[in-house]
């Protein structure tokens, strides 16, 4: 498949060759995507992320060597020195990491996520989800598989509370948020996607993103399955509510 502008550069990581097979061929058959890199271990990835240009990388957390956890790490911090070290010119893409686990592997995810993964995805899940996924994370406008992000965040949900302020420091930045944007917050918490909180509060998709980038500034989050966690840390969100 050749690269169109607007295409969805995706890398594969996984150390069975068929899953990337699979996932390869079901990425290449839609014309929005194209796979760009492939890896077998955490240390493949990092080698092929430095030498080749992703958007969005599927990195399987259980991995002989380097695991996805500390290879998502590595990833991502080089990643960042890259975007520091270019020109001044316009913002490009950020690189988005996306998790693949099984229902066995909640803590690996979470500690995935707080290594900078954006959010995770199920590795059973329908080739639509799997495809959606990929799309919806480098939108950056919704949390992955919300669903499943519930029930990973209410598992290790006593992890979380158990924190002490100066292990999180997010209740006193929660607190400086407005009427409006704790609304949101709580929204984006419950895996709520921009056009539905806009549905829910009455507001336009602009005012919701515009309220979006202030929690996330004032939270100094990532990315919006970050937000989720600090609500769970600070009790805005509790197992089963």
């Amino acid at each position: 498949m050749t690269e169109t502008a607007g295409t969805i550069r995706v890398a594969l990581v996984d150390d069975q060759q068929l899953v990337r097979s699979g996932f390869g061929m079901l990425i290449n058959s839609q014309p929005d995507l194209e796979v760009v890199a492939e890896a077998g271990n955490g240390f493949d990835a990092v080698r092929a992320l430095a030498a080749t240009s992703a958007d969005v990388v599927l990195m399987d957390v259980r991995m002989p060597g380097m695991d996805g956890i500390e290879a998502t790490r590595r990833i991502l911090e080089m990643s960042t020195s890259q975007a520091a070290a270019r020109p001044a010119g316009p913002p490009s893409q950020d690189l988005k990491i996306v998790v693949l686990t099984t229902f066995d592997l909640d803590e690996y995810a979470l500690a995935a996520i707080e290594a900078g993964a954006s959010g995770f995805l199920l590795k059973d899940a329908p080739p639509e989800e799997l495809l959606e996924a990929i799309r919806t994370v480098h939108r950056g406008d919704a949390v992955i598989a919300p669903s499943t992000t519930r029930r990973l965040l209410d598992h290790v949900a006593p992890l979380l509370r158990a924190r002490t302020p100066e292990q999180n420091g997010h209740a006193a930045a929660v607190e400086r948020l407005t009427v409006r944007e704790r609304e949101v917050f709580e929204l984006i918490a419950q895996g709520r996607s921009n056009p539905e909180i806009a549905a829910d509060l009455f507001l336009s998709e602009a005012t919701v993103k515009t309220h979006v980038g202030h929690i996330l500034a004032k939270l100094e989050a990532r990315d919006r399955v970050q937000v989720v966690v600090i609500a769970y840390e600070t009790g805005v969100v509790s197992p089963g509510s």
